[in-house]
């Protein structure tokens, strides 16, 4: 009896596809469930391409490499754009639902205490309430402690006279420990980004404020 190879092929074929439909539901439902955490950028910086691409990048970069999925909000919205570098954020701040986070982290981009905005100090005050983590690097510290979170809490920041961060007011309830990575509870911070480590010579605390972020995140989900 002659076998109908063409005939039989059918149902492997039928096999074979819905397989691979199941694959790709699996990988869809994984990426779906994956950790999210919120990049919030300031635009302001005086070498923004600089910043996009060795901080606010590179933090995007270990995180999605850690399987968390990044989204970036800005104030405005606004796309960030230079000769290098172009950012589309995901959305404004004001659109922000913070319940759809695991964590928040801020690069520096050279966020000055004089221009902390109502907006900023409500969302890292929502983040806290809600006990999920908060990194900021320099400049975005002023955020934490215009909020007022950093009270009675260890922080690290930019100071290249190691006594004088408390001239700022929004850091006097606050105890400076240095301008390395300094955690404490839920709120790492770090005194040096990649311009202050362009510009002054110290170690750039990204890769190191990144990962403790990251290792808080798990800590709080085990």
């Amino acid at each position: 009896m002659i076998k109908n190879s063409h005939y039989k092929s059918k149902p492997d074929n039928m096999k074979r596809l819905l397989t691979f439909l199941f694959l790709l539901l699996i990988l869809f439902s994984c990426k779906n469930k994956a950790p999210r955490v919120l990049l919030y950028i300031e635009g302001n910086s005086s070498d923004l391409a600089y910043m996009l691409e060795n901080e606010a990048g590179r933090m995007t970069e270990i995180l999605e490499e850690a399987g968390y999925v990044v989204k970036t909000a800005t104030t405005d919205g606004e796309v960030l754009k230079t000769d290098s570098v172009t950012l589309k954020p995901d959305f404004m701040l004001k659109e922000v639902n913070t319940a759809d986070y695991a964590g928040l982290i801020m690069p520096c981009m050279a966020a000055q205490d004089s221009i902390v905005t109502d907006e900023e100090i409500a969302l890292v005050k929502k983040f806290v309430y809600e006990g999920k983590p908060v990194a900021a690097s320099t400049g975005a510290v002023f955020i934490l402690g215009k909020a007022g979170e950093l009270t009675g809490r260890k922080f690290a920041f930019i100071d290249e006279t190691e006594n004088n961060a408390s001239m700022y007011h929004c850091f006097r309830t606050a105890e400076f420990s240095g301008r390395g990575v300094v955690k404490d509870g839920n709120i790492i911070t770090s005194g040096t980004c990649p311009m202050m480590a362009k510009t002054m010579g110290y170690k750039d605390g990204t890769d190191e404020l990144t990962t403790l972020f990251i290792e808080t995140i798990k800590s709080k989900t085990r």
